[in-house]
């Protein structure tokens, strides 16, 4: 593989650091080309490290275009890679003279490269805005930077996200720590707990936040000092505002460091960060290599190596409070300190090293090698319309499930969601998205589409909404007349109660569905009973059976934030609103009592739906005397997976809920207010569910009890959902067999 990168060759910080390392070590697997288009420090570094650097110098845009398009013809290169606004702008105009596909590493917020600076940012940073946009693909260093763009309209189809990383070899032995310190001009001595920082003096690096937190936390531990390495335009009003604050002796300018910033970060015991914007700064997995408990802004990509509470802790930019408490705590206590700093070295050297970024970075050069070889067809792709978008964890996990089944298919499947949030759907699944409402948009998508999916969940029913019913019914009519395939993907039926609807119902599937996959037998009987028969139907099961926990790590950090230790006994209650609810809320709380005193287990009450179950959970609580916890907002389906991972027993009204448990084993009861909840515990053989309106405090305590003396014995269960999870893949056999693969 051959790939040309472009760069102007004069960045610094973190930028340069990432492109010199990432070429060092791509030039030992494919060949990567360095082109500056100047000459200098940058690309001697480049050269003394081995890379073939080549310079194209003068500001004739259109000449320096000509000589690269021959450069990159001869040289036999397969793709473009720019790095910066002035590389954008050439990539830009390489791509049709070339035909290859120009990707760029985007490596901080374009909207603030030239803070400070109206006239370059009117001319550069506009000029790198509109260059952007025409290239064929972006890579964002983190996440959080690919979720910017994508909230600025950018394809989310066509990002990736990389991380900065490093090579987490041990360090040397760095001398003596104390008179290096005091070499800084640092006073210190060997109680000291010294907090570093390593940042330019810029308004973008908030340090004024840093010297306030600091002060803060001076107040509450005396034994802190603050070290800050790096020089910039604010260092006379940072110096005033420590005098002003009254910490000026225990804040030290160090200026910039020469020799590199091992030694420094060896001789700190906590890494702080008070950027208003980040990537995924070098800065914390430098001190992380070195063990450094971390206090950060919650910024960029820093959540993903930080998790709350575990292995560091994070504050919104600018507040000062936050951030003194926190340096107060580490400060107070050496055993956290060094608890935080080993587990956050942990997780970096694991996942954020630099043979983690160049293996990231080499598939992505294949995968988009791959994408802009695939063959141009007339119709390609899915379009997948369900109840998503609405802030509900199970109707979202089945979207997830489905992607991803999708995805295994084809991973470069062009595919369209139909949402009521279609901001909220593209950031977390980076795919496209239009509002469930918008008919042009999804008209057009099913007039390219090969298959529409109908995707899960029980969207053919009347009970809710019979709008819902007719909306589902017009889309599956509409994707046929356009062409597509149409897919009923692991649903459920029902129930459809007025005679009209089920007639009409019966009449759309007949005439327009191609399959039917069911995720349970009772959906089966109420299709029969409709008199649905054209379609073929198979018995599979819920996609979301599919997912997995996220890591420990992560499941920690959602707990921590609701204020719930992550190695408690707990039992679950998974609640929603419905009719007769507030008259049985009571009962609830008398369970969860009868729980804690009987079996020692706390109560934890949990939102599928972060909108709706709150309140529910709330009035199901009132008056509970034992301690309880609410945890009102688990994250992503892989999150509260995690979280019910961690308890031993599982009551929910919340069908998803009790999917998602049946999947780790956790024995379930079940409180019916809907049959597809007592049609899925039936089909995994749980018969520990009663209905909503004939639940009683003796029904709630006998099945907590029988839960109880089934935690030990989770063999027959789990081996149900072993055989579900492999009934499941008829659904994506399915497809595939549609989309005539």
């Amino acid at each position: 593989m051959k790939v040309i990168h472009l760069i102007s060759g004069g960045d610094s910080g973190g930028a340069k650091t990432h492109v010199l390392s990432l070429l060092q070590n791509l030039n030992k697997t494919i060949t990567a080309q360095l082109v500056c288009f100047r000459d200098g420090p940058f690309a001697q570094e480049a050269r003394s490290l081995g890379i073939p650097t080549m310079i194209c110098g003068g500001n004739n845009i259109l000449r320096t275009r000509r000589q690269l398009t021959e450069y990159i013809r001869q040289g036999g290169y397969q793709i473009i890679h720019c790095h910066g606004s002035r590389a954008n702008m050439i990539g830009a105009l390489l791509r049709h003279p070339t035909g290859l596909p120009v990707v760029t590493t985007v490596h901080s917020d374009y909207k603030l490269d030239y803070m400070g600076r109206p006239l370059s940012h009117l001319t550069f940073g506009n000029i790198n805005a509109w260059a952007l946009r025409q290239l064929d693909y972006r890579i964002g260093v983190s996440d959080a930077m690919v979720d910017l763009l994508i909230q600025r309209g950018f394809p989310p189809d066509r990002f990736y996200a990389i991380y900065n990383g490093i090579d987490f070899m041990p360090a040397p032995s760095q001398g003596d720590r104390m008179e290096y310190l005091k070499s800084l001009g640092a006073d210190v001595d060997q109680d000291s707990v010294v907090v570093g920082i390593a940042a330019r003096l810029n308004p973008v690096k908030d340090m004024s936040t840093l010297i306030r937190g600091f002060a803060a936390g001076y107040a509450q531990c005396p034994r802190l000092r603050l070290v800050i390495a790096g020089d910039g335009e604010e260092r006379e009003k940072l110096g005033n505002l420590a005098k002003e604050l009254g910490v000026e002796h225990q804040v030290t300018f160090a200026g910039w460091i020469s020799g590199g910033m091992d030694q420094f970060y060896s001789a700190l015991d906590i890494n702080a960060l008070t950027s208003l914007s980040e990537t995924f700064p070098y800065a914390l997995t430098e001190g992380a290599r070195f063990h450094l408990a971390t206090v950060s802004t919650a910024v960029g990509g820093i959540p993903y190596l930080i998790d709350q509470d575990v292995n560091g802790y994070l504050f919104t930019p600018g507040d000062w409070q936050s951030l003194g408490k926190y340096l107060a705590a580490l400060g107070n206590d050496d055993a956290l300190r060094r608890d935080m700093g080993e587990k956050l070295y942990q997780k970096a050297s694991t996942q954020f090293s630099i043979q983690r970024t160049v293996d990231t970075q080499l598939h992505i050069y294949q995968e988009i090698l791959r994408r802009h070889n695939r063959p141009k067809m007339p119709r390609d792709g899915v379009v997948i319309c369900g109840a998503y978008g609405r802030g509900n964890a199970g109707d979202d996990a089945i979207l997830e499930a489905i992607l991803q089944e999708m995805r295994s298919l084809d991973p470069d499947m062009p595919m369209t969601v139909l949402s009521k949030d279609p901001k909220s759907t593209r950031l977390t699944y980076r795919v496209q998205a239009v509002h469930r409402a918008n008919f042009p948009a999804w008209h057009r998508a099913m007039h390219h589409a090969k298959l529409y999916i109908n995707g899960g969940g029980s969207l053919i029913q009347d009970v809710t909404s019979r709008r819902s019913l007719w909306y589902y019914l017009h889309n599956i009519q509409t994707a046929k007349r356009c062409g597509c395939k149409v897919q009923m993907y692991g649903c459920g039926i029902g129930p459809v109660i007025r005679e009209s609807h089920r007639r009409m119902s019966a009449r759309v599937l007949n005439a327009n569905v191609d399959a039917i996959t069911l995720r349970e037998p009772d959906s089966l009987d109420e299709l029969r009973a409709m008199g649905v028969d054209k379609p073929e139907i198979l018995l599979t099961a819920d996609p979301a059976l599919t997912l997995r926990q996220a890591p420990a790590d992560q499941t920690d950090s959602v707990l921590l934030r609701a204020g719930i230790p992550p190695h408690g006994r707990y039992i679950c209650f998974a609640l929603r609103r419905w009719k007769g609810f507030e008259e049985k809320a009571p009962l609830f709380s008398k369970a969860a009592e009868y729980a804690y005193r009987t079996y020692g287990l706390t109560p934890v009450f949990a939102a599928v739906e972060k909108h709706l179950d709150p309140g529910a959970n709330q009035l199901a609580a009132r008056g509970l005397s034992v301690p309880h916890y609410f945890l009102n907002d688990a994250g992503g389906a892989g999150t509260i997976i995690g979280a019910l991972s961690r308890m031993e027993i599982v009551v929910s009204m919340r069908l998803h809920a009790l999917i998602f448990a049946a999947g780790q084993g956790i024995p379930l009861a079940g409180v019916v207010y809907d049959p597809k909840v007592s049609a899925f515990l039936r089909y995994i053989g749980q018969e520990q569910f009663v209905d909503l309106d004939a639940l009683t405090e003796e029904s709630l305590r006998q099945m907590i009890d029988h839960c109880a003396a089934q935690s030990s014995h989770p063999e027959a269960q789990a081996e149900a959902v072993k055989r579900l999870r492999e009934m499941e893949q008829r659904n994506v056999m399915t497809a595939r067999r549609l989309l005539g693969m």
